[in-house]
């Protein structure tokens, strides 16, 4: 499998060894070898090998001397410890795209609509994919580097998909929460950032 030239090579790998994490490819305290994805990619060992560094740091994966790389068995409590700080964080974006976004919601918008979809089909790949989108363009609002990079960081995508697929864990309508929100920018709420962090900490799985 010869990989196209989208994102560097390293984000590549990383998305494909997510995908297989996440679809049950590999299942928890599964090990992951390094030489495996690299023939199947057709891809040296060294972008694999800093691909795998990143997971680690995510903990979403661990490695031990002799033992190679592993799965982690991810509990509910380890998933929900990204939650708060998340929330923190799309708390202070939201206040400070309140008045970008009070005057244009077209970033968020597209993202509603393929939820109300998505919801209605029961696609959980779909939902894990435009809440997380929606999600991005609200902190990307901000027009906050920093906050976006840390927020990035957080492995968003990775820890809302295994929340789901892992834990089942189930909003009561993913579209309707985010139009919710998206109702509370267009008012110009007060109250916004508090709106967004009760939100978020909605979201977070149950140990």
């Amino acid at each position: 499998m010869t990989m196209p030239v989208v994102h560097s090579l390293r984000e590549q790998i990383r998305e494909h060894i997510v995908e297989g994490i996440v679809s049950g490819r590999w299942k928890p305290g599964e090990r992951i070898v390094e030489r495996r994805i690299a023939t199947e990619l057709e891809v040296s060992q060294t972008p694999v090998r800093e691909a795998l560094r990143e997971l680690e740091s995510l903990r979403l994966i661990e490695s031990a001397p002799n033992k190679g790389v592993r799965v982690r068995n991810l509990t509910a409590a380890d998933l929900e410890e990204s939650y708060p700080v998340r929330a923190g964080l799309e708390q202070i974006a939201a206040e400070l795209a309140a008045g970008r976004l009070a005057s244009d919601c077209s970033a968020l918008e597209p993202h509603v609509a393929a939820l109300y979809e998505a919801d209605a089909a029961a696609d959980g790949t779909a939902q894990v994919r435009h809440t997380v989108a929606f999600h991005r363009e609200l902190v990307k609002a901000a027009g906050n580097s920093v906050l976006l990079h840390t927020w990035e960081g957080l492995g968003i995508e990775v820890f809302t998909a295994l929340s789901i697929r892992w834990l089942g864990t189930v909003q009561k309508s993913y579209a309707e929460e985010h139009q919710e929100l998206v109702e509370a920018f267009r008012r110009g709420d007060p109250n916004i950032g508090a709106l967004v962090k009760a939100h978020v900490l909605g979201c977070a799985p149950r140990a």
